[in-house]
């Protein structure tokens, strides 16, 4: 019973990380024409810390074990810190479009370091299931690109943010053998902060004159695409592999698509409609596993999921 209710609440996660992640875009672009890249990231990771705190404290979570410190260190530098700030530099700098299409080879950079660091396997149909994916995200970012909307240094730290977000994914996968979901969400948000501080007196000043609505976008953004999102990502990614959990973000794009057509009235075009279709079927086919008789299962058996220390099974 309780192995059906993990297989179950792991996708559960994965598919709420997707969901909030897709609105974090928006979410970005919006908060970004009042503050600047640093000040937008460490605000937001504030935020974070704040909620991921009380929920640290109400749940009796203590710190994470010392075996943990390394993967929290590396993965909150990068990803809560360095990715933050240059994707929300990026996003000024070139359209969505083309910052989704850059950003969107960061699964493919966390498969083949995953593959090389953790011994990830690769099966035939994780590798169709990206390529699928990355089909989809490319005619996504196609048919979102404007004209001219792009510089060199856009796409340049657009790029720097895929391989932050990948370094920063494998980093914390050790981690999660060790600590909580949410040990891990919480201090790799608070390294990430504590590397943005530069940026207070920024913030300070720009909140200042920043409208209500900016900075009502920034404190969402650390408390849903941030605290919640990266804790059911940490949750989820202790049960499968990291490359699995790579593959599973090429939905975002998809949904960006289907969120603006909802939210702002952006009716998407074929090409649009159809690059998110491409990416919702290569999820599907990377997240599928091939169909086995009793004797094979026997023999080999499907992947379980991992032992979890007591934190980390108690962690959602």
């Amino acid at each position: 019973m309780n192995l059906r209710r993990s297989e179950l609440l792991a996708p559960g996660a994965a598919l709420v990380t997707v969901v909030l992640w897709a609105s974090a875009f928006v979410s970005i672009r919006s908060a970004g024409s009042a503050y600047s890249p640093g000040a937008l990231a460490l605000g937001r990771l504030l935020s974070g810390v704040l909620v991921l705190g009380v929920l640290l404290v109400v749940r009796g979570e203590g710190l994470p074990p010392r075996s943990a410190w390394r993967g929290i260190a590396i993965s909150g530098a990068l990803w809560f810190g360095f990715y933050m700030v240059v994707l929300n530099w990026g996003e000024q700098q070139v359209d969505a479009g083309t910052a989704a299409l850059v950003v969107n080879t960061g699964p493919i950079l966390i498969a083949l370091l995953g593959a090389r660091l953790l011994t990830d396997p690769m099966p035939p149909r994780l590798l169709a299931g990206m390529a699928v994916s990355f089909a989809g995200a490319v005619a996504v970012g196609l048919s979102m690109s404007g004209d001219g909307g792009s510089s060199v240094l856009g796409v340049v730290l657009c790029l720097l943010a895929a391989v932050g977000y990948a370094a920063g994914v494998v980093a914390q996968k050790p981690a999660l053998g060790s600590a909580s979901a949410l040990q891990v969400t919480t201090f790799g948000c608070l390294v990430g902060a504590v590397g943005c501080l530069p940026f207070a007196g920024q913030l300070v000043g720009e909140a200042a004159d920043a409208p209500v609505s900016a900075t009502l976008n920034m404190i969402y953004l650390g408390v849903f695409p941030t605290a919640l999102a990266f804790t059911t990502w940490a949750y989820a990614l202790a049960r499968t592999t990291a490359s699995r959990m790579g593959a599973t973000t090429y939905a975002v794009p998809a949904l960006v698509v289907l969120m603006s057509w909802l939210a702002l009235g952006e009716v998407p075009g074929l090409l649009t409609l159809g690059g998110g279709v491409l990416c919702l079927a290569g999820v599907a086919v990377s997240r599928s596993r091939p169909r086995r008789g009793p004797a094979l299962r026997a023999a080999a058996p499907e992947e379980a999921p991992e032992p979890q220390p007591e934190g980390a099974r108690e962690s959602a």
